[in-house]
């Protein structure tokens, strides 16, 4: 083991050069921790979020910053007897908890960390923990999704909304999502049984006519703007709505009252139960995480243009950051 890694250093909040490829030291290992070769981490809107300043009372400059590891344990803790060196896991770093997944290696509370599941590669494994670990949150945790209840998703393209689709289908429930039309026939594969174009249609009439006028048990709203507030239109009685975004203007929740909606506000709790959990389910080939773009560590500021600019270069699924090779696969243009 050499005493120093590469990372990639969050010099400043700003734009996507913000950030210096460095060597930084090691960090020693706790009693109850585990010291993880980073093989391949992913970029997150959370990230850009701290990047940009949104977080900056909670980020102390410079940082490591980045919540998704795929890697293999080198160095384990006295008192760690879960895993041993050479175990293959991923897990999400504590958020606002220390250093994060943008560099070579990374030292983690044993808790925290899951087998990585042996039917995917490092790469898929990155793209999961953050958003796997909030769409079981949302629905498994908070809004209690059951067998024959009918979701929608909000954004079943992106990086939530293709492991939502899946997750929510291997509970049995009825998918709705919203796409654009280029993106139904994928929504559908990943088993969506409707997609709606919110380019072209309005998703609370969509709804209407696709429930005869029950609505959906539950929304989950991965992109903003007024969702909160249109979304109860869409909502069966009792329905419950889940939200993973900033809520950072008031927004007029009438429409919820009348239906007794229930919202829950997800900020994703990181334990091992979540990750060996959807372990399971993708060992069982009923989750399959989607790469829309993977680039290596010292490209890091290019990846975070990326999603930030999903819309405009219309890229599917999460955004992996190869560590431990040069991996490049940038998304076509569609």
């Amino acid at each position: 083991m050499t005493d120093t890694m590469k990372a990639a250093i969050l010099t400043r909040f700003g734009g996507i050069d913000a950030f210096e490829l460095s060597e930084v030291p090691v960090l020693t290992v706790g009693p109850r921790q585990v010291r993880v070769r980073v093989h391949a981490t992913s970029v997150n809107p959370l990230d850009y979020q701290i990047r940009r300043g949104d977080y900056a009372n909670y980020v102390p400059l410079p940082a490591i910053i980045g919540h998704d590891i795929s890697g293999v344990i080198e160095e384990t803790g006295s008192d760690v007897t879960e895993f041993g060196v050479g175990d293959a896991v991923y897990y999400t770093p504590r958020i606002f908890g220390g250093p994060g997944s943008y560099a070579e290696q990374h030292v983690a509370d044993v808790e925290l960390v899951g087998r990585k599941p042996a039917n995917i590669s490092h790469l898929e494994a990155a793209s999961l923990t953050l958003v796997g670990g909030t769409v079981w949150e949302a629905f498994v945790t908070r809004a209690q999704l059951a067998v024959g209840e009918t979701v929608l998703i909000h954004g079943g393209a992106g990086g939530v909304g293709t492991i939502a689709i899946q997750l929510a289908k291997a509970i049995g429930a009825r998918v709705l999502t919203t796409a654009r039309a280029e993106d139904h026939e994928f929504v559908r594969s990943l088993g969506a049984d409707e997609a709606i174009d919110y380019t072209t249609e309005d998703y609370v009439e969509a709804v209407e006519h696709l429930t005869d006028g029950q609505g959906a048990n539950v929304v989950f709203d991965t992109i903003g703007g007024d969702t909160l507030t249109r979304s109860p239109l869409a909502l069966a009685s009792l329905g419950r709505i889940v939200s993973i975004v900033d809520v950072s203007q008031p927004q007029n929740l009438i429409e919820a009252w009348g239906k007794n909606a229930a919202y829950h506000f997800v900020f994703t709790r990181q334990n091992r139960g979540k990750l060996d959990a959807l372990t399971g389910l993708v060992e069982r080939g009923l989750i399959k995480p989607v790469l829309g773009a993977t680039l290596p560590l010292a490209r890091v500021g290019e990846a975070h243009d990326l999603l930030e600019n999903r819309g405009r270069r219309k890229i599917r699924g999460k955004i992996a950051i190869d560590v431990a090779g040069e991996t490049v696969s940038l998304p076509q243009l569609r």
